[in-house]
């Protein structure tokens, strides 16, 4: 594979040291770009550049706007692909989760896509994805994940006026929506539920499996292919909707 300096293009990507980012970043190098990496460890990122020579590592908060320059600092190319994958916390539902719980995820999933594209405006070309990971929660909710139920709702209608205002540049926009994925995040959640429950965790894990007409969670692999079949021409035509990789679990209209 390419280090950065021999790569051309670059894609950005925030929240590259999880479990999405890390399938995201090897999908990315062997389609030939190089990345951007974007989080707030810069040991993480570290070890993540020390695996991968395409991978720049850049340490941002994205929940702050000082990440607009960081980031913008750490482009030199053109930019071929942002995507946009941070988690929020799991902080309850909508009756007890603190209401600065909803304000952070907010600030996080839709001020930190805005922050991204912002740093990246002036590298954008004809072509270029911006991209957004949501959830499943922003279109089906939950009891227990309200901050992210709301946040995640929030970024459908960013993608939307994102599509609509770097269309005439031939530039677009997407939200890929996994149902719950198959993580350590989730296993911990699930052990949380599980302990309040009084049950195991594997039970909580079969219920969620359950929910899925195909009787599965979402893989990290799964959402990295979707984020490398975006950069294929033919998918100019999703500018502004969403693709979801849930495994069958929303039955209604989006």
């Amino acid at each position: 594979m390419k280090t950065f300096a021999e790569c051309t293009e670059v894609a950005v990507l925030v929240g590259a040291t999880g479990a999405f980012g890390n399938a995201i970043v090897r999908r990315l190098l062997k389609a030939g770009l190089g990345v951007v990496a974007v989080a707030r460890s810069a040991s993480s990122l570290q070890a993540l550049a020390a695996e991968h020579p395409g991978v720049r590592p850049c340490v941002a908060d994205i929940a702050d706007d000082a990440a607009i320059a960081a980031i913008a600092a750490a482009l030199d190319k053109p930019v071929r692909l942002l995507v946009h994958g941070p988690g929020v916390a799991v902080a309850g539902g909508i009756l007890t989760a603190p209401t600065e719980s909803m304000v952070d995820a907010v600030n996080i999933k839709v001020g930190g896509l805005l922050r991204l594209v912002r740093a990246a405006d002036t590298r954008l070309t004809a072509g270029s994805r911006i991209v957004a990971i949501g959830g499943h929660y922003g279109l089906e909710p939950t009891a227990y994940a309200a901050a992210a139920g709301v946040a995640n709702a929030a970024i459908l209608n960013v993608v939307r006026q994102l599509s609509l205002a770097y269309g005439a540049r031939g530039i677009t926009a997407h939200t890929i929506v996994p149902g719950p994925a198959d993580t350590e995040r989730l296993h911990r959640v699930a052990a949380t539920r599980a302990e309040q429950r009084g049950c195991t965790t594997e039970e909580v894990l079969d219920e969620l499996r359950a929910e899925s007409s195909l009787g599965a969670l979402t893989t990290p692999e799964q959402i990295a292919w979707a984020v490398t079949l975006l950069l294929d021409p033919e998918a100019d035509a999703m500018t502004g909707s969403s693709l979801m990789l849930d495994s069958g679990r929303r039955r209604g209209l989006p």
